[in-house]
């Protein structure tokens, strides 16, 4: 059978044959995954505003500290998000699906598939910084443990303190609502993880019984995970901003019970 070569790029960053609209999703990615840094960094140091009655931020629990402690650095502000934000973090950076997506987004590495790069030479993630993208898979313990701790957050979310008599009362308001909704969807992205897919039978030449119905309950979240990523993390988001503003008093929560 004859083969001919068909060349995909031309040389030179951004230089291509696609004739689609090849970079609106690196775009995209670009504005969502910016917004995002931009929120969260500011409200990890803004160390105020992260507890409404019962709701307590995910970005701020578990609530280690409330105030300075004398070991921490005069010359950085102190918050208690940054006590544990670096877990989750963590485990968002070295995620293989955001590696593609902000690979693609912020380092043009590539920009899209035969696209040109700004580079001429591949290192891979055998070097440093790059290497420390292995660490994924022990990120994933720490997210695994997050998922308990924000469930509990949830549950919390439903006792009420009133403010007359003091008593504690089982409730549910919109933010009660929103908290559980939280680690639903951080559950479908962990535990959709391809390092737990791995873990859980990945590894294995042969399955049967409770691991591979474990494996295909994995493999069935992990099919949706980037749908999943995008949706927990911007959830995260939206909760915080939700216990932000009614602590500030800007927005209402409404109780439904």
């Amino acid at each position: 059978m004859s083969t001919i070569d068909v060349p995909l790029t031309k040389r030179g960053f951004g230089r291509t044959q696609r004739p689609d609209l090849w970079w609106v999703t690196p775009l995209f990615v670009f504005l969502g995954l910016g917004a995002f840094v931009v929120y969260s960094t500011w409200a990890a140091f803004q160390g105020d505003f992260y507890r409404f009655g019962p709701y307590l931020s995910p970005m701020y629990s578990p609530l280690l500290l409330t105030s300075r402690p004398g070991w921490w650095p005069v010359w950085i502000p102190f918050s208690a998000a940054l006590l544990i934000l670096w877990a989750p973090g963590g485990f968002r950076v070295t995620c293989y699906y955001y590696r593609g997506a902000y690979y693609k987004a912020f380092w043009a590495d590539p920009a899209a598939c035969a696209v040109g790069e700004p580079r001429k030479s591949y290192w891979g993630e055998r070097t440093f910084p790059l290497i420390l993208q292995n660490s994924h898979r022990f990120f994933l313990y720490l997210a695994l443990l997050f998922l308990v701790l924000l469930a509990h957050d949830a549950w919390n979310a439903m006792w009420f303190t009133d403010p007359v008599t003091g008593a504690i009362t089982f409730g549910i308001g919109l933010g009660t609502i929103i908290m559980i909704v939280n680690p639903i969807l951080l559950g479908g992205y962990t535990l959709g993880c391809h390092s737990l897919r791995h873990l859980v039978g990945g590894r294995k030449d042969v399955m049967g019984g409770a691991s591979r119905k474990t494996y295909d309950c994995v493999s069935c979240l992990n099919r949706r995970h980037m749908t999943w990523a995008w949706f927990s993390l911007f959830w995260v988001m939206f909760t915080d901003i939700y216990i932000r503003l009614c602590a500030m008093g800007i927005w209402h929560d409404w109780r439904i019970h």
